[in-house]
Parts: C-alpha cells; sequence; structure tokens
C-alpha cells in the first residue's frame, strides 16, 4: 500500500463518458480513488450508490469522487446509467493505474487464481500527497467511514 504522504501517483484514464481524466485535473482540492472489482456486482453496486447519495457532503468537504476499476468503458457507462452515478468512473483494462496504487494483483474465488483489483480506497489532498489509505474494505457504509474521516 501507498502510504500517508506518498505523492499520489498520476493517472489519465477514460471515464465513463470515454473522456480522458487525470489525477492532476484535481489539484488543489481533494481526491478520493477508490479501487473496486467490478461494475454492477453487489459489492461494488453498494459502495458507488453509497458515494453518490454523499456526493454533496463530499463536495462541502472540497472533495471528489473517482471510482477505477479494469471494466471496460461501456461497461462503467451502463454501470452509470443504470445507478444515476454522476461522479467519474475510470477504466483502466490491463490494471496499470491500479498497480501503481498497489491495488491490483493476484486474486483467489472459487478455486481459481486471477488478475484482478483491489478494494481499497485513498484520498488524495489539494497538493498531491496520500492523506489516508483503506486497504481491503468492506462496501457497507465505507463512503460515511471515508466523509467521517474528512470531517476531522
Amino acid at each position: 500500500m501507498l502510504d500517508v504522504g506518498n505523492d499520489a501517483p498520476e493517472f489519465a484514464l477514460p471515464n465513463q463518458r470515454g473522456e480522458t481524466v487525470r489525477r492532476s485535473d484535481f489539484e488543489g482540492r481533494r481526491l478520493v480513488v477508490y479501487f473496486y472489482p467490478r461494475a454492477n456486482t453487489d459489492g461494488c453496486t453498494t459502495e458507488a450508490r453509497e458515494f453518490e447519495a454523499a456526493r454533496s457532503r463530499f463536495d462541502e468537504r472540497d472533495a471528489s469522487i473517482v471510482g477505477i476499476s479494469d471494466d471496460p468503458v461501456d461497461d462503467l457507462e451502463s454501470f452509470a446509467d443504470d445507478h444515476d452515478l454522476e461522479f467519474d468512473l475510470l477504466s483502466d483494462p490491463e490494471g496499470e493505474v491500479a498497480t501503481l496504487y498497489e491495488s491490483y494483483g493476484e486474486k483467489r474465488m472459487f478455486g481459481n487464481t486471477f488478475d484482478g483489483v483491489f478494494r481499497n480506497t485513498y484520498v488524495v489532498g489539494p497538493d498531491g500527497s496520500v492523506e489516508a489509505v483503506y486497504e481491503g474494505v468492506s462496501p457497507d457504509g465505507h463512503a460515511e467511514d471515508v466523509l467521517a474521516d474528512l470531517a476531522d
């Protein structure tokens, strides 16, 4: 995991509309970068909907939200449309950015081994440094946990 105080790696990834989004686009404000394994699965849907429901409160704390998975742009577009998600969902199909954020690697499920995205979250400060790290989070209630920490 990246540590608090590390520089957050730069990225440039397409969002659900095919527009390129960069970490540096958010300089001067906080950025919540959350990694999730798969769009339209139960846990990922819960997490995304909770971030969306709290989005105005993140805005009040001068914080933007981006979700990153290895899903293709088309899947992210339908995910955003199906659940009225207004924040950027970014496509990292090869896991390159997730790897930079130490959020991609070997996983095991149902006896199978494969590479995939880990459910981790980083809060990047206005200066581009990591302010908070959440590793292996539970999707239910996670947005509220991050929001509460931003209030401190």
